[in-house]
């Protein structure tokens, strides 16, 4: 019953399964693969601006001059790098992404450093959009923004149950969120600057007119520290790239051509991002907008208790002052946006991970689809990861976003550099003109790509090193040495599995031990199975824990005549496992070229709570034997009435309704039952046939 409880529940949360040959049926048209896997960089324009606004703060008010420009910056970065994945999807098909890339072009080392860099890139993906998406609702429902921890975990396992049912069906999911997201920017932007420059209203932020402190020694006036506050509020804006490699990963999921509408995809994502980014970040200097890191401290006058608003929310407050539904509307596609930011990551990681599985670098259990064909496994993993980080962090986006972006700018910049690598190794033989001058353009893209990303990953590790990027780059080591752990583990037992030339050598006879406790219905079973295999001796074994017990078992043993030897093993300590071990390890002894069997007689149970109940020194036992050269360990299942009779008495008739050479079996009431109308053999005694 419990069993068919939790299937049932299972089929409620994720769906009927689907058959491996559904697989073509799962893939992505282009409106359902950007907000699959495109919803992060999209995002990102909910926070990116606030992370610029949030470092120049340091400064004062007048720093705040220079986002435009800082957002310009990073709007060019943004727009080379999505021109340089353009040439990675056409290069580079499979799926692989900056992984294949860095590994086929740049080394099998590289790879694996791109590869770490991805996975914690992806797990700080989750964490990060996830606690600014519950951030940001609780700008409008105070209730959420005191919970934001609990809403926060819930949130990462509704969006694992969501992608456990497959890619195409949270893709359908999530497309009008996303959707309605880009158009509620648009019309905020495109509405602000209409009543800016056309009816020519005065447009203020709620925090316009609030005085902000500068620290000592960050004056614009100070010409080293604030220029290295213009490049720290640079590293952060550029969270704004992350999630765009996460596409180059997930070619095989798009509808063909794959390649043309990956690279399709990019181009839309890079249109839209760059406009929304420059258009929020232009209106929050148009209406004075002031965003600050620590409001009670930084802010003078500040009412007590103040809860700073996010940036989205005080642009959607000043411009759509007189109109309540359109303010809520972009607080509501905001927060939904960037908790659905982290479904990037949920498609990326997965398949990630199933690559560097079937590359022997991680657990084979990642390399495995579903039910629902999506890579369950690796899901369930990401959301561990991520809700681990969650708590760690409290759900603070601006302790978080400290440890973000630097494993995508190392991935960015080994992609682009093997990428490199790649036009140059074809360049040589190619001889086709329009071929090398295509190739040519490539590199040249490629080249300004791998330029721009490394000086932006000097600048992050500049200035996040000591703000919490030390602990991304300790985890990408870490997760780095692992991999190389397990593919030097699966390389050695690959190479101790081998099969060689030699035939294989038969052992010279086999020696059957039935482990009793009690004389009962399952030890019985166990007896008669033993019995079964023919094997060249057999001998019961019980262990002398109480002299009471042991002598009630050899009256029983006299009694039933049981036509097998029982050897008491004493036990003065009163241990079973021990002396069971070492009573077998002397029959090796005795006969190193045979082989022992060892019957372990066991319940089936029905219920979870019976098995802490049940067969706990079965589990000892068969643990410390498994280690045992030469010694196999067989267990004979007995069922309890907790499990379902009903089944069990079909077996049971479907046994005796078998063949006349079918095997034997003892139903639960202890009753021989065999082939109808054959006969027990004249030396078997009827409590042994079972």
């Amino acid at each position: 019953m419990a069993s068919s409880a939790s299937s049932l529940f299972k089929r409620l949360l994720l769906g009927r399964p689907f058959r491996s040959d559904r697989l073509q049926h799962t893939l992505l048209p282009k409106r359902i693969a950007l907000p699959v896997f495109a919803s992060d960089p999209l995002s990102s324009v909910a926070y990116a601006p606030a992370e610029i606004l949030l470092t120049l703060s340091a400064a004062g008010a007048a720093a705040y001059v220079f986002a435009p420009w800082i957002a310009v910056g990073v709007v060019v970065v943004l727009l080379v790098v999505v021109a340089s994945y353009r040439q990675n999807v056409h290069a580079y098909p499979s799926g692989g992404g900056d992984y294949e890339v860095a590994t086929v072009n740049l080394g099998r080392r590289f790879g694996l450093v791109v590869a770490s860099a991805l996975l914690v890139d992806y797990v700080l993906t989750v964490a990060v959009s996830v606690s600014a998406g519950v951030e940001n609702l609780g700008s409008a429902v105070p209730y959420i923004g005191d919970h934001r921890l609990g809403i926060a975990v819930g949130t990462v396992a509704l969006l694992t149950a969501l992608n456990l049912r497959g890619v195409r069906e949270s893709g359908a999911l999530f497309a009008v969120p996303s959707y309605a997201f880009i158009v509620g920017i648009l019309a905020l932007v495109g509405w602000g600057l209409f009543r800016i420059f056309v009816l020519g209203d005065e447009v203020r932020a709620e925090s316009a007119d609030f005085e902000i402190r500068a620290e000592d020694g960050l004056g614009v006036g100070t010409s080293f520290a604030f220029a290295f506050l213009l490049v720290r509020a640079f590293s952060s804006g550029s969270a704004a790239l992350t999630g765009v490699e996460a596409i180059s990963n997930g070619v095989p999921a798009f509808r063909p051509p794959k390649s043309r509408n990956a690279a399709t995809t990019l181009l839309i994502l890079g249109a839209i991002s760059t406009s929304m980014m420059i258009g929020i970040v232009s209106l929050a200097a148009l209406t004075d907008l002031q965003y600050v890191e620590r409001p009670a401290e930084q802010i003078a006058g500040v009412p007590a208790g103040y809860l700073q608003p996010t940036v989205t929310a005080q642009l959607a407050d000043a411009i759509f002052d007189h109109f309540a539904p359109a303010y809520y509307y972009v607080l509501i596609v905001t927060a939904l946006i960037l908790v659905l930011a982290a479904n990037t990551a949920f498609n990326g990681f997965p398949v990630l991970g199933s690559i560097l599985a079937q590359d022997r670098y991680l657990p084979r259990q990642l390399h495995t689809r579903g039910d629902r064909l999506a890579f369950s496994n690796g899901i369930m993993f990401l959301a561990g990861f991520a809700i681990v980080l969650i708590v760690a962090f409290q759900a603070e986006t601006t302790r978080l976003i400290q440890l973000y972006i630097v494993g995508v700018f190392v991935s960015f910049t080994l992609s682009q550099t093997g990428m490199l690598r790649h036009w140059n190794r074809l360049l040589r033989t190619e001889r086709d003109p329009m071929r090398r001058r295509q190739m040519i353009r490539s590199r040249a893209i490629n080249g300004v790509g791998a330029g721009m990303t490394g000086f932006v990953l000097v600048l992050v590790l500049a200035t996040k090193f000591t703000h919490g990027a030390w602990i991304s780059i300790a985890a990408m080591a870490v997760i780095y040495g692992v991999m190389l752990g397990i593919r030097r583990h699966y390389d050695t037992v690959a190479r101790e599995l081998e099969p060689t030339e030699d035939r294989p050598v038969l052992p010279a006879r086999n020696h059957a031990i039935v482990l009793v406790s009690k004389v009962h219905l399952p030890t019985l079973r166990a007896i008669a199975y033993a019995q079964a295999t023919r094997p060249d001796t057999l001998t019961a074994v019980t262990v002398n824990v109480d002299d009471k017990d042991t002598r009630a078992i050899q009256q029983e043993w006299e009694r039933r005549q049981l036509p097998v030897p029982l050897t008491v093993v004493d036990s003065p300590y009163r241990e079973i496992t021990g002396p069971i071990i070492d009573y077998v390890k002397s029959v090796r002894r005795d006969s190193p070229r045979d082989v022992v069997t060892v019957f372990i007689p066991e319940y089936v149970v029905g219920k979870w709570w019976e098995n802490l109940l049940h067969n706990q020194s079965a589990l000892r036992i068969k643990g410390r034997l498994l280690f045992e050269p030469g010694v196999m360990v067989t267990s004979v299942p007995w069922q309890l009435a907790s499990t379902t009779a009903k089944d069990l008495d079909r077996f049971d008739q479907s046994l005796a309704r078998g063949p006349a050479r079918g095997p034997r079996t003892r139903g639960r009431d202890g009753a021989a039952t065999g082939p109808a109308g054959a006969e027990p053999p004249a030396d078997e005694t009827p409590a042994l046939r079972s």
